[in-house]
């Protein structure tokens, strides 16, 4: 696995002589696993829904001291969602745009999630993949980022950096995907009606919820699962990108080709997961061509380990490696990819 990630660091600090081409390796990918099937696709929205039923039925019925389990269930079913949308955004899920859209918005829409505004966003995210100046996903920051932070913000970044990552993707939603400053004035019309939808939609139904449930029914149903799937989301997000070997790059180093196939993750997880969540974390695919359906995602990871197997890095999610990245990727570093707060003397 050293010689692979030696290969990306080379590749990506020669663009101009590099072997990997982001265009030749689409090429070698068979055109079948592009293809859009909608009985593919509705039958993760039905399993989506199935199991966020079953999830809340555990929630009602199960004995009270079940609620951890039952929470993380479900909320690991609400994350399937998310990837429906995330396919939508894509336009990987139909192939009609308003229909994109619209399950884009439905599905994102338990999650509080503007869909518009992750998906003007998350575009930028692959298009710079592992940049920098640029990509707006997970990036270290530098030193001199870390030194400029107030004692509030430095508190933040120590903690989502470390050991509590698993909450750092609720930063990403609510400073991100709420303000119109982040996004170009021509997608601002399409921004503030995806913020709007959500925010209409949680000032109608959190009332409900708490007028019928109280309080403690607002947290029960819907607080903690959601709190759920955004230990997914963060720890997604973090995986994807982070570990203690891949590279970041400044624009005049990088390359395309080697930031999306050898500098994105495949992490494996327990099947189930694997299975609620529509298989996102197969995503070195993705990050080769964001035109895979989720559903296609494991047999053209396949086929990239047989053309191009020296270049893919591949992982286990277990405490040990979370414990690497919590532990090592804190700070950027320009030789050695990370450096922890106490590396750097902090």
């Amino acid at each position: 696995m050293t010689a692979t990630i030696e290969r990306f660091s080379d590749a990506a600090s020669s663009p101009k002589d590099a072997p990997l081409q982001l265009k030749e390796i689409i090429r070698s990918l068979p055109r079948a696993y592009f293809e859009k099937d909608t009985t593919k696709a509705w039958k993760h929205v039905a399993i989506s829904v199935t199991a966020t039923i079953i999830g809340y039925c555990g929630i009602i019925f199960l004995p009270q001291y079940l609620l951890p389990f039952t929470w993380f269930f479900t909320g690991t079913a609400l994350t399937g969602f998310f990837v429906i949308g995330h396919d939508a955004g894509h336009r990987s899920f139909a192939k009609r745009r308003w229909m994109n859209d619209l399950v884009g918005h439905i599905a994102f829409l338990p999650l509080i999630y503007p869909f518009h505004c992750w998906r003007l966003l998350h575009d930028h995210h692959h298009l710079h993949t592992n940049k920098m100046e640029e990509d707006n996903a997970w990036r270290p920051i530098t030193t001199d980022e870390y030194q400029e932070c107030g004692p509030v913000m430095k508190f933040l970044q120590r903690s989502i950096r470390s050991y509590f990552w698993w909450v750092g993707s609720i930063g990403h939603w609510a400073l991100l995907h709420f303000d119109l400053k982040n996004f170009k004035e021509r997608d601002r019309a399409k921004a503030a009606f995806s913020m709007s939808f959500v925010i209409v939609g949680a000032a109608i139904f959190f009332p409900l919820l708490i007028a019928k449930a109280g309080i403690w029914g607002f947290v029960k149903f819907w607080l903690m699962p959601w709190l759920g799937y955004h230990f997914w989301m963060s720890t997604f997000t973090i995986v994807h990108h982070t570990i203690p070997e891949i590279q970041f790059r400044p624009e005049a180093e990088w390359n395309a080709g080697a930031a999306q196939l050898a500098g994105t993750v495949h992490c494996t997880y327990p099947r189930w997961v694997e299975f609620l969540c529509h298989d996102i974390n197969v995503h070195v695919p993705h990050h080769v061509s964001t035109g895979i359906p989720s559903y296609n995602l494991r047999k053209a990871h396949a086929n990239l380990k047989e053309n191009w197997g020296e270049h893919i890095v591949e992982r286990k999610f277990t405490l040990p490696f979370m414990w690497s990245i919590a532990s090592q990727c804190h700070l950027y570093h320009p030789d050695k990819a990370y450096q922890s707060f106490r590396e750097a003397g902090f």
